[in-house]
């Protein structure tokens, strides 16, 4: 994980390994522990690699690629707002 000031991002490896235990049905309060993170960053996780499809264990099936490809679309989305040409000059 990369740090940043006192939050870190989770990197493609670590979505790997989300969904490797999600596959064996393992709860993510378990996952968020082995990767030392809060567990609402697994659930925000899940939600943002959600297949749209059941797996084996009748949970949301979970992509870390697709869950990366997102993220990734979000940050470009993201950029600089465009400054307010209206505003009124000091002089």
């Amino acid at each position: 994980m990369r740090p940043t000031g006192k939050y870190r991002y989770l990197t493609l490896e670590d979505r790997k390994k989300i969904e490797a235990w999600h596959k064996l049905g393992d709860r993510p309060t378990d996952i968020a522990g082995r990767l030392s993170v809060h567990y609402t960053t697994i659930y925000k996780e899940l939600q943002r690699g959600a297949t749209g499809e059941l797996d084996e264990n009748q949970r949301e099936g979970y992509s870390a690629e697709l869950a990366e490809r997102r993220l990734r679309a979000n940050f470009k989305r993201r950029g600089k707002k465009p400054i307010a040409e209206s505003l009124p000059t000091g002089g």
